[in-house]
């Protein structure tokens, strides 16, 4: 049987890389503020953009790089188990969601999860960033495109024959364990992007969900 270790590696460092605040970070150093006595109160990207367009899109490319890196960094220390990854980025979501720094109160982990999940099903992104594209395109409303975006990636994995059939052939002598974490991942961190758009949910049923505009800084 294989031994724990690679796995806790992989969860532990998913979760450190994914819970450094960088939207918090980045606002608070540059405009001396808490990104989260604003606007939604969320450190994510959208929020940060209210703040100031250009840490906003710092914060989207530093949350997506924190998604990344663990993924790759698990690849490279465990080639032979490509499963691991999987349980890396879902760590890395689980970080940005539930930050230990912040009080465990963390973003939305859209654009950490596109990092996570770029390398490894890589045509699926494609088709859910085209999705978000066009839902942000029509409505105006990002966390509607984010919904979409989320609710489209385990069905687009499918339809792109990537992550767990290819995990699987790829691992035939693990455990059940690592055979069922490429699905787990992939469904885990779809639904917990939409879950942690409730209040969102809300305000677009109620019809208060802002739509979303730079206002440069």
């Amino acid at each position: 049987m294989m031994s724990v270790h690679p796995i806790l590696i992989s969860a532990a460092l998913g979760y450190l890389l994914g819970s450094i605040p960088f939207g918090y970070m980045l606002v608070r150093i540059f405009r001396g503020t808490d990104v989260r006595q604003t606007g939604s109160g969320n450190i994510g990207a959208t929020n940060v953009a209210r703040t100031s367009p250009v840490l906003g899109i710092a914060t989207l490319a530093l949350d997506a790089t924190k998604g990344l890196a663990p993924v790759l960094l698990i690849q490279n220390l465990f080639p032979e188990l490509p499963a691991l990854a999987f349980i890396a980025a879902l760590a890395s979501i689980c970080g940005h969601m539930f930050p230990v720094w912040l009080g465990f109160r963390g973003g939305k982990g859209v654009a950490t999860g596109l990092g996570a999940f770029v390398l490894l099903t890589p045509r699926a992104i494609l088709v859910v960033i085209g999705v978000f594209l066009i839902v942000a395109t029509a409505s105006r409303t990002i966390a509607l495109a984010s919904i979409f975006a989320a609710a489209c990636l385990p069905a687009a994995v499918w339809l792109c024959a990537e992550g767990p059939g290819a995990m699987a052939a790829a691992s035939p002598r693990v455990g059940l364990f690592l055979l069922l974490a490429p699905a787990v991942s992939i469904l885990a961190g779809s639904g917990m992007i939409i879950a942690r758009h409730y209040s969102n949910i809300r305000r677009m049923l109620a019809g208060t969900e802002p739509k979303f505009q730079f206002r440069p800084k």
